[in-house]
């Protein structure tokens, strides 16, 4: 019976693709999003039993899943040294196979391929070739069939993302699939080679098909990036912007960037030099210092963030190097004393400056709290319904 509903799916795709085939506007990208489907379709016969655990995009799924090697640390804190302020040592749990256990361990050696072999399938996704929220709007009288081959064309495998990830480390939460929490709170190959890696965003995971099936044809997808420090890394490309990138390559164009950053820029620097001219129609320059105070109007999440609606997809980035800033707006999202963010953001990404071994000596001064009291501000976030990340 799967069989006949799987091949009934299959023959309805390649119907649907050609029927779409007359549509003037779909005409240039329905190839990759059919020819996708379509080899998805085919490959449904092949998925193993895995797949039926997929969790679906829809509005119930709220519960938080973390991976059980997340699990196990954040049981643990005490043991592993990590509720102490006194820069501990945090990469012995990849690299001591006593600091865990041989499960907890043996888990993080197959999540370290896994995370490897997921960076090779995203840096060989053919790019979508236009915004996706551009082709969904196009189906709003389309009862979803359009936006559902969009999404399709989104999956990295068969058998979705746990087929990249044997090691089932994965977390789960209200975005989809996200890379489990973990010390040393951003690439684990710091450990191997600390200066090549500080500021790599490999150990971060996206789940794009997911993310786009909660997407509607009215929303507005907006970044806000609170320290946006756009030309503060030399010659490099900013992390940022890698990040932008790899969001666009999945079709998710930004149609509002707001960069808040303190340090003052001359403008025309800015636009001129430090911004790539693609976003130049979307970025919104903003030279001043942002507040905490709740109700401010320089308080973005008060002033921006509660001006947006729960279709909108809204990621937020807070990395300004001060914690006496950070730490009350990270709490304000926890806190969520209007049950709004919780429904707004979709991701958000923070550097948490807080007693870490590996990193004191990039952090040093600005280092307040314990890898503990970090790994239950983020954990307890992402139960509230905000995916939260450690942000490099």
């Amino acid at each position: 019976m799967r069989l006949l509903r799987e091949r009934t799916k299959y023959s309805h795709a390649i119907w649907l693709c050609l029927s779409l085939s007359m549509v003037s506007f779909f005409f240039l990208q329905q190839n990759s999003a059919c020819n996708t489907l379509i080899t998805n379709s085919e490959s449904t016969n092949k998925k193993n039993d895995a797949m039926d655990d997929e969790p679906e995009a829809t509005a119930g799924v709220e519960d938080y899943q973390p991976g059980s090697a997340e699990q196990y640390i954040m049981n643990n804190l005490d043991q592993l040294g990590f509720n102490k302020a006194n820069n501990p040592a945090t990469c012995h749990i990849w690299n001591d196979n006593e600091t865990t256990t041989p499960e907890v361990y043996d888990s993080l050696v197959t999540y370290k391929k896994d995370i490897d072999r997921y960076n090779e399938i995203i840096e060989k996704f053919n790019p979508v070739p236009t915004s996706t929220m551009d082709m969904i709007r196009q189906d709003q009288g389309g009862g979803g069939a359009l936006q559902s081959i969009i999404c399709d064309s989104l999956r990295l495998h068969p058998d979705g993302m746990q087929g990249i990830f044997p090691s089932k480390q994965l977390s789960f939460t209200s975005s989809g699939y996200v890379e489990p929490l973990l010390p040393p709170m951003r690439s684990h190959k710091i450990c191997d080679n600390h200066r090549r890696n500080l500021m790599s965003l490999d150990y971060l995971v996206h789940d794009f098909e997911f993310m786009c099936k909660k997407l509607k044809p009215t929303s507005r997808l907006v970044l806000l990036d609170m320290g946006a420090s756009l030309d503060f890394h030399g010659t490099a490309v900013t992390p940022i912007v890698t990040l932008l990138k790899q969001y666009e390559k999945f079709g998710f164009v930004f149609d509002h960037i707001y960069g808040f950053e303190i340090t003052k820029k001359d403008p025309n620097v800015i636009y001129s030099t430090s911004l790539p001219e693609e976003y130049i129609p979307s970025y919104h320059w903003i030279n001043v210092g942002v507040s905490s105070k709740e109700g401010d109007k320089l308080n973005p999440l008060h002033s921006i963030i509660k001006k947006l609606n729960e279709d909108d997809f809204v990621v937020v980035k807070l990395d300004i190097d001060t914690s006496s800033i950070e730490v009350p707006l990270a709490r304000e999202l926890l806190e969520d004393k209007d049950g709004v963010y919780s429904k707004i953001i979709d991701q958000f990404y923070f550097e948490h400056h807080v007693h870490l071994g590996e990193l004191a000596g990039n952090w040093r001064s600005s280092m307040n709290g314990t890898v503990g009291e970090s790994l239950e501000l983020f954990s307890n976030l992402r139960k509230k319904g905000i995916p939260t990340h450690f942000w490099p």
